[in-house]
């Protein structure tokens, strides 16, 4: 069978960051095509596969700046999976305020608000994303997200990998900031002693020693993570039989700050011994206090 490119199609809201996106992945080494046309898509990643080995990697942005030729990603789309051609979609959005913003700044028209209001535009792409939306393997919010943060996120998360591997990526998180929106698993640890509470640990994080070692000397702790690790053992070769490419497991506190970061360090070492793994702390850097 043919080795095919690995295929990454970038799609969502317009001033979500597709831009950014797509220089990283050129960062990265990828073949990058800006607003291509998705009819053209199946007769291009043929074209690549049949090219040297140095164009190994492609990512291409297709949004509703093409128009009536969007309309076409859908049969692209089965047209590469006939022909066995590995694809990954990666949908980025931004709420509602964060891209009225940016347009602001930017001092640019919104594609589908060229006479109107920008929210007019917003509201009305995200209706006609929606499906597109639901058919995602990567789905990231840049709403609080600088570019170079960004930039690394997509390091992490589309690095090449060999046919048939899946990489484990554990982000730690506060439910006061949200939930992790890509999470395939999420935990909540917040039933464990909080070193919030400690003075001496309060402003400190869980890769911190002391903070590490408050929570993990908790009887409740241990039992957990038995019961966490005996899962992830028995789930990860299910989840790569079945072909996924990626697993996202969030682990979540109050804040992100000290008992997720904790946990998710611990799972880390765990599985790290036999399986892929990326750990990102989303809010250990935001603010201690609540």
């Amino acid at each position: 069978m043919a080795r095919y490119p690995r295929l990454v199609i970038i799609t969502g809201l317009s001033g979500a960051g597709k831009t950014v996106a797509l220089r990283s992945l050129e960062d990265l080494g990828f073949f990058c095509v800006d607003n291509f046309p998705p009819a053209l898509i199946p007769k291009f990643s043929e074209l690549i596969s049949q090219s040297t080995d140095s164009v190994r990697r492609i990512a291409l942005v297709c949004d509703l700046r093409g128009g009536e030729f969007f309309a076409a990603l859908f049969d692209s789309l089965k047209e590469l999976e006939n022909h066995q051609i590995d694809y990954h979609i990666l949908y980025l959005e931004a709420d509602d305020e964060v891209i009225v913003r940016r347009y602001k700044a930017s001092r640019r028209r919104h594609p589908l608000s060229l006479d109107g209001r920008i929210t007019d535009g917003i509201i009305k792409e995200r209706d006609m994303l929606q499906t597109v939306r639901s058919r995602a393997h990567l789905l990231i919010d840049t709403s609080d997200m600088k570019s170079t943060e960004l930039k690394d996120l997509l390091a992490e998360r589309l690095s090449a990998v060999s046919p048939g591997e899946m990489t484990l990526h554990i982000v730690s998180f506060g439910f006061k900031y949200g939930l992790p929106i890509d999470a395939d698993l999420v935990f909540d640890v917040r039933f464990l002693p909080n070193p919030f509470y400690v003075d001496a640990l309060r402003k400190r994080t869980g890769q911190e020693t002391d903070v590490f070692d408050y929570v993990m000397k908790w009887q409740a702790t241990h039992e957990f993570l038995e019961h966490l690790t005996q899962m992830i053992d028995f789930l990860l070769p299910q989840y790569q039989k079945e072909g996924k490419p990626l697993l996202v497991i969030g682990i979540g506190c109050t804040g992100g700050r000290h008992r997720s970061v904790a946990i998710a360090e611990s799972l880390k070492n765990h599985v790290e011994v036999k399986q892929k793994v990326t750990v990102v702390h989303r809010d250990i850097a935001k603010d201690s206090e609540r």
